[in-house]
């Protein structure tokens, strides 16, 4: 079975920056499209950027030009670089993969992480 495990959350000022990881672990399996995801309380869980395995992204709007997403495809790890970090950015982040297994057969799936807690202060 796979596994997400996210890292780098934290508190922060305004206009600070944080770095949040991700690592797939597990046997038999290949990364396809990694995201983030974030759910403030009382609010739905929204994307915030996501890449392909070729290194295609898209962002949310509200955080074009502030956030970076990226991934080592070697390590099966996904990175979200957060600069110009804003009150509104409090939130659990959430590590989200689509995965192929390689077993008896081939099968795809998709994985969550555990989240992570963001908190930036005014």
């Amino acid at each position: 079975q796979v596994q997400l495990v996210e890292s780098g959350g934290g508190l922060v000022q305004a206009g600070g920056s944080l770095r949040l990881s991700c690592a797939a672990s597990g046997s038999s399996f290949r990364v396809r499209r990694m995201g983030w995801y974030r759910q403030a309380p009382g609010k739905q869980r929204e994307l915030v950027a996501a890449i392909t395995s070729n290194g295609l992204t898209n962002y949310a709007d509200s955080v074009k030009g502030r956030f970076t997403i990226s991934r080592d495809n070697a390590k099966n790890t996904v990175y979200l670089q957060m600069n110009s970090l804003k009150p509104e950015d409090t939130a659990v982040y959430f590590c989200n993969a689509d995965l192929t297994i390689f077993l008896k057969d081939i099968s795809y799936s998709n994985t969550w992480g555990q989240g992570t807690q963001v908190t930036v202060s005014s």
